[in-house]
């Protein structure tokens, strides 16, 4: 039997009437589901709809749209071929598994459903177990949350789960700093006003099916929704983050992270999806990023953190760049020594459903730019789906020098390689292979079923890619 999980909605979080829900199993009865408001887009902040639920297998899901008329109907990734019925302006579709999905209605991408179903959560905290304790919503200072994750409780046991329970929780102070070898569970009919630290951590779990909103965090704060800095084995499972006014999720000088199941939106500067910098073994996993900057960017010693960044995996993801890039790697690195080296990082199973970019610096839905004496090499990017997008251009393989971020240029890229790369789109821009100069070029990338608009690409011709004299070793297979 089809097991469904819905869960409620505070009554101060922001909603949108844009589309009402329902969803059910095995013809039951229907449940309706409370729309969320997500911001999008920086270039012109709207008003788009998210809903989430969990599920295992075979639910049906309706959808009225209630600001427009129906006349067409896009639901992405278009790689999930979701099949739907309509009738006026109702839309019914069946999902036989969990996904991730845009509804678009008569081709409105801004003002569209974010359908979020879920895996069933299989260890949901018990609260009547005693080393659970619950933060009940209410306005929280960042110190009583302290106190209660690290002193004994009415049974004399310090708890190993901080459990915010259903309803709007606003952490004064915006920031909560975790302490080592904590579970932060978030309740699936909680909003959190809010952010959360590993500095210096060990063994720390984020998880749930939670909202983090930060929309009414100020931008100079730079709070990010989720920071990691200097700490290993942290993992982050389930939420959702909101509009934070920087990262959603930062990781920085930090090994053994774990990222699954994470969905995020974001409308300001510099808001990053997830941003890696002097890290290693990172593994990310089934993450929806819609971002106004790079959904997922690699860099090497930035800030406060120094040091080369390794193996990296992200595998069964969606990505969405409203501004910049789906994918960015490179562009910082130790100018001020001997530069980082960026190397084996691996994309699996990706869907790219947008990249829109005005500077033309910045194109790029796959974008490796080496700068800073940066050495970035064994990349490969595997089954990666890319839709047609706004503005921009495929592929960036560039060793730099941006003199915005840039005080000197990379040192080399080397040894990449696409394997079943498919883009359906109109192809504006051919996809440039620059190096610097003939000791700072680009070597080693092989393309091996490349195809764009169903047509195999067997060479560099001009139509596609702009090569230069410092790149070499350029094949089609």
């Amino acid at each position: 039997m089809a097991i469904l999980d819905t869960f409620s909605v505070p009554e101060e979080a922001v909603r949108n009437k844009d589309f009402s829900v329902r969803v059910r199993t095995d013809d039951k009865e229907w449940k309706e589901i409370g729309v969320y408001e997500v911001k999008v887009d920086m270039h012109n902040v709207r008003k788009a709809s998210m809903v989430h639920f969990d599920m295992d297998e075979f639910i049906d899901v309706e959808i009225t749209c209630n600001y427009m008329d129906v006349e067409d109907i896009i639901i992405r990734p278009l790689s999930n071929k979701i099949s739907y019925k309509q009738h006026q302006n109702v839309i019914n579709m069946k999902l036989d598994q969990p996904c991730k999905l845009s509804v678009e209605v008569n081709g409105d991408r801004f003002h569209n459903l974010h359908v979020f179903a879920n895996p069933i959560e299989k260890d949901k905290p018990d609260v009547m177990n005693g080393n659970v304790a619950v933060i009940e919503s209410g306005n929280h200072l960042p110190e009583n949350i302290t106190r209660i994750a690290t002193q004994p409780n009415s049974n004399g046991v310090i708890p190993d789960i901080l459990y915010f329970d259903a309803g709007y929780h606003c952490i004064k102070g915006s920031e909560f700093r975790i302490p080592s070898h904590k579970t932060i569970y978030l309740d699936g009919g909680s909003v959190i006003e809010g952010s959360f630290l590993c500095d210096h951590a060990e063994d720390v779990t984020i998880r749930g099916r939670g909202i983090m909103y930060m929309a009414n965090m100020e931008k100079t704060t730079y709070y990010r929704g989720v920071q990691i800095e200097f700490s290993r084995n942290i993992t982050v499972d389930g939420i959702v983050v909101v509009d934070p006014p920087h990262y959603s999720i930062l990781i920085g000088q930090s090994s053994d992270i774990k990222i699954n199941n994470f969905k995020s939106f974001s409308t300001r500067g510099w808001s990053d999806g997830i941003d890696m910098m002097s890290s290693k073994d990172v593994s990310i996993h089934d993450v929806f990023m819609r971002n106004s900057d790079d959904c997922i960017a690699v860099y090497g010693s930035r800030g406060n953190f120094y040091g080369d960044t390794k193996n990296i995996q992200v595998n069964n993801s969606i990505l969405w760049a409203d501004v910049a890039h789906p994918v960015n790697m490179g562009t910082h690195g130790d100018h001020e020594g001997t530069g980082d080296t960026i190397e084996n990082i691996h994309f699996k199973n990706i869907d790219i459903l947008e990249h829109h970019e005005p500077q033309e610096n910045y194109w790029g839905a796959m974008a490796i730019n080496a700068g800073d004496m940066n050495v970035v090499k064994n990349v490969t990017f595997y089954n990666v789906r890319v839709e047609n997008f706004e503005l921009g251009q495929l592929l960036d393989l560039r060793v730099v020098f941006n003199k915005k971020y840039n005080p000197a240029p990379g040192k080399r890229i080397e040894n990449i390689i696409f394997k079943n790369i498919e883009y359906n789109g109109e192809n504006e821009k051919p996809s440039r292979i620059y190096g610097y100069d003939a000791d700072r070029n680009v070597s080693d990338v092989i393309f091996s079923n490349l195809r764009i608009n169903g047509i195999k690409v067997l060479n560099a011709d001009e139509q596609h890619f702009d090569i230069n004299e410092y790149a070499h070793c350029i094949k089609f297979v």
